[in-house]
C-alpha cells in the first residue's frame, strides 16, 4: 500500500472576480503584510484564517492539509501471498489454531497454483499436529479441487512416542563442533537415556567438542551402561582418531576428553588400546589408571569412515526457538556440497530462520551452494519470507 503524500496539488482555475453593483466603492487594499480587520459583527471565514502553504525548498512543492488528506491506495497486493505469509508466521509463532483457521478459509476461497500452495501448507500443518482424521478428510477435498492425488500420511513423523514404547530404539546424530551441553543431538541422547531406550549413536559427522560437551556425553554413556541399555555406535573410528591425535601425556588439559576416549574404547571393545591410553591418562593427571569394564549391554558397531555415505547432511530435528546453530559453521566449512536435511524438522521460529539465513549468506557469496532438503511447506514458506531461498537451494518435500 503506497500513500502519495508528496503529490503536487492539481492547479485550480483562476477565480473570476465577483460582480458588484455599479457605483459601489472599491475595497481598500491593505498594506503588504497586514490583514484588514473584520467588519463589525462579521466572523472571518475559514478560508481567510487558513495558514499560508508551506513550501519545501528541497522539492519545490507546496504541502497543505489538503495534500496530506489526498491519499491514494494502490490495490496491487496479492491477497493469496498475504495469507500464505501470515499463516507461515502464525505457525512459526506456535499459533496453530489461528494458522489452521486461516489456511482452511483461504484454501477454499482461491483456485489454481496458489490455492495448491495453501492446501499443502494446511495438510502439512495437520501432519505436524498429528490430526490424521482431518488430514484424510481434507486430503479428499484437496484432490477434488486441485485435481491431484492427495499427500499420504506419514506415521513415522509422530514426534511423541506412545506409552509403553520404551523398547523402540532411538537414533541420535552428533555432528559439527559441539560446545556446551545444549546441542540438539545431546538433548535427544539425554531424552533417550531417560526413557531407557536402546540407543544408536552416529559419530561420523562429529568434528570436535569442548571439555564440557565431552563430560556431558561421557556421563550419558555411563548412565546408559548403568541402565543396561543397548548402545550402537556408528562412525566412531573417526572421532576416536581425532581424540587420540589431540591428547598427549605432556598436556594436562581436556580431562573429560581423555575419559570420553576411554569410554569409547570400552564401548568398542578395544581393551589393548584402552590399557595403553589409561596409562597415559594416569601420567598426565597423576592419578591411578581407570580399570577395564566389560560392556555386556548392547551391540557395538564401528562403521569405517570410508564406508560412510558421501551425502552427509546436517540434521534439523524437532523444534527450534531462538536457535544460534553454533555447530553449523564448522559443518559448512567441512563440506564442499553441504546439505541441511529437514525431513524431521517440526517447527522453526522466525528468529531461528533469520539466524540460519545470516549464517548461510557468506557461503553463498563465496559461490558455495547449500541445499536445504525436504522441509515441509510451512517451513519452506517461512524460509522464503526471511530470504533463506536467496542463499540456499530449497528442495521441498513431496509425498
Amino acid at each position: 500500500m503506497v500513500f502519495s503524500f508528496l503529490k503536487k496539488p492539481a492547479e485550480k482555475m483562476p477565480e473570476r472576480p465577483a460582480a458588484k453593483p455599479k457605483g459601489a466603492p472599491e475595497a481598500a487594499t491593505p498594506p503588504a503584510g497586514k490583514t484588514p480587520p473584520a467588519a463589525s459583527g462579521e466572523r472571518p471565514s475559514a478560508r481567510d484564517s487558513a495558514p499560508a502553504p508551506f513550501r519545501d525548498s528541497m522539492f519545490g512543492e507546496e504541502f497543505t492539509l489538503s495534500n496530506v488528506m489526498d491519499i491514494h491506495v494502490e490495490h496491487d497486493v496479492d491477497p493469496v501471498k498475504v495469507d500464505i505469509e501470515q499463516a507461515a508466521v502464525l505457525f512459526a509463532n506456535s499459533q496453530d489454531s489461528a494458522a489452521r483457521a486461516l489456511l482452511e478459509t483461504s484454501a477454499r476461497a482461491h483456485t489454481g497454483a496458489d490455492a495448491e500452495r495453501l492446501w499443502r501448507m494446511l495438510l502439512d500443518l495437520l501432519q505436524v499436529l498429528g490430526d490424521q482424521p482431518a488430514f484424510e478428510k481434507l486430503g479428499m477435498e484437496f484432490a477434488e479441487i486441485c485435481e491431484k492425488s492427495p499427500p499420504t500420511w506419514r506415521s513415522g513423523d509422530q514426534a511423541q512416542p506412545k506409552a509403553g514404547a520404551a523398547a523402540s530404539s532411538s537414533s541420535v546424530i552428533l555432528q559439527g563442533v559441539i560446545a556446551g551441553s545444549d546441542s540438539p543431538g545431546i538433548a535427544k541422547l539425554r531424552e533417550a537415556v531417560d526413557r531407557k531406550q536402546p540407543i544408536q549413536v552416529n559419530l561420523g559427522k562429529l568434528a570436535s567438542l569442548d571439555d564440557l560437551a565431552a563430560g556431558v556425553l561421557l556421563d550419558l554413556f555411563r548412565k546408559a551402561r548403568k541402565f543396561g541399555l543397548a548402545i550402537t555406535l556408528e562412525g566412531a573410528d573417526g572421532m576416536v582418531g581425532r581424540l587420540e591425535g589431540r591428547l598427549s601425556p605432556e598436556q594436562k588439559e581436556f580431562e573429560k576428553g581423555w575419559l570420553l576416549l576411554l569410554e569409547l574404547y570400552q564401548l568398542l571393545g578395544v581393551q589393548e588400546r584402552f590399557e595403553e591410553k589409561a596409562v597415559d591418562y594416569a601420567i598426565a593427571f597423576e592419578v591411578s589408571p581407570p580399570s577395564w569394564e566389560t560392556v555386556k549391554a548392547g551391540t557395538i558397531k564401528a562403521v569405517k569412515d570410508e564406508l560412510a555415505p558421501p551425502d552427509t547432511s546436517y540434521q534439523l530435528e524437532g523444534e527450534y526457538k531462538s536457535c544460534r546453530f553454533e555447530d553449523l559453521q564448522a559443518f559448512l566449512d567441512m563440506h564442499d556440497h553441504p546439505v541441511i536435511d529437514c525431513v524431521r524438522l517440526k517447527r522453526i521460529d522466525f528468529s531461528s530462520a533469520g539466524t540460519l539465513r545470516n549464517l548461510l549468506s557468506p557461503y553463498a557469496q563465496k559461490g558455495k551452494e547449500v541445499v536445504i532438503r525436504h522441509p515441509h511447506h510451512l517451513a519452506a514458506e517461512l524460509f522464503n519470507i526471511v530470504g533463506v531461498n536467496t542463499v540456499a537451494k530449497i528442495i521441498v518435500t513431496k509425498f
